[in-house]
């Protein structure tokens, strides 16, 4: 019964999703000292996003975001997990001040 209820089946892909994002990212970022803090995908404004919150011991800068976006497109485009168009929005973790 569950599986007729689209907000279910939304709960259930974006875990899905997340735990394969994780697996195609894997050690990849180990070299920039970064680990992924939270995968979400979701919808917003009729457009689907996966966003990939980084975290670090040490600051994110932009530089560091491109580094990384650098390493992870060309991983999730070979793996083509998500049969729908998206975005990717790769973020650091905000460390407060």
């Amino acid at each position: 019964m569950s599986g007729k209820n689209p907000l279910f089946n939304l709960f259930l892909k974006e875990d899905i999703v997340e735990e394969k994002v994780r697996k195609i990212i894997g050690d990849s970022l180990n070299d920039l000292n970064l680990r992924i803090d939270s995968v979400i995908y979701e919808k917003e404004n009729g457009h689907n996003y996966l966003r990939i919150c980084l975290d670090s011991d040490n600051i994110i800068d932009l530089d560091l975001i491109v580094k990384a976006t650098n390493i992870i497109n060309p991983l999730m485009d070979k793996e083509n997990i998500i049969n729908e168009e998206y975005h990717l929005d790769i973020y650091g973790k905000s460390k407060g001040i």
